[in-house]
């Protein structure tokens, strides 16, 4: 999925830059600013949720949408909550991104 996200980004003539886990998410994260961080919760090494945390302690105010196959009520409102800025489950279509 990443990498078709990524490619729909990039046609669309977005800068993009991808982690394939949430160590390196984190430490990009932590050394680079972004305008905006789309956030998989089920990611290798550290999950997305904690990506988030960090972030969020850090101070970082860049905008995030969770976009992730956990679609649960509980799910959503723990992310939204932890201050992810939109929430999109999975299955979803490209133009609900635009």
């Amino acid at each position: 999925l990443s990498h078709w996200l990524a490619k729909a980004l990039r046609d669309a003539r977005l800068t993009v830059e991808v982690a394939h886990d949430g160590a390196d998410a984190d430490a990009l994260l932590h050394t680079q600013e972004y305008a905006l961080v789309i956030l998989d919760l089920s990611l290798p090494r550290m999950d997305g949720l904690d990506v988030l945390k960090r972030m969020r302690a850090r101070g970082s105010k860049t905008p995030v949408l969770i976009l992730t196959a956990r679609g649960g009520l509980q799910d959503r409102v723990q992310g939204l909550n932890l201050g992810a800025d939109d929430y999109l489950p999975k299955p979803f279509e490209l133009a609900e991104l635009e």
